[in-house]
């Protein structure tokens, strides 16, 4: 009763357009960050030397339920992590604008920004 609430069920394997194997995970109890990773384990020196303004990398744990994100804060702490480290993934796949010919765009009936229920 005192455990908790995880913000998903812990990261998945998927693939991505540019044919990678990425994690996806909501990361976070409240405003949760919805995290594409490199599944590619690192050790936590290696990711902090790519770690950038606008790439994080995440310390990857395992639990009983399979991997988990989680905010790579290890590295403020004085002993070194010894847990794999992964890096926000980089998506190398041509933009999505650039679609083959013969394939016509989706449309919806909605005006663009608005949601709708599907």
């Amino acid at each position: 009763m005192n455990r908790r609430p995880s913000s998903s069920g812990g990261a998945r394997r998927v693939r991505c357009r540019c044919g990678r194997t990425v994690l996806r995970q909501l990361v976070g109890n409240r405003a949760a960050l919805d995290v594409t990773a490199d599944a590619d384990q690192l050790t936590p020196a290696e990711a902090a030397a790519l770690r950038e303004p606008n790439r994080l990398d995440w310390c990857l744990r395992t639990t009983k339920a399979g991997l988990d994100l989680r905010w790579a804060d290890c590295h403020r702490r004085e002993a070194e992590c010894t847990r794999p480290h992964v890096i926000d993934h980089q998506c190398t796949a041509p933009p999505a604008a650039a679609m083959p010919q013969g394939r016509r765009p989706r449309t919806t009936s909605v005006p663009e920004g608005q949601l709708t229920l599907g």
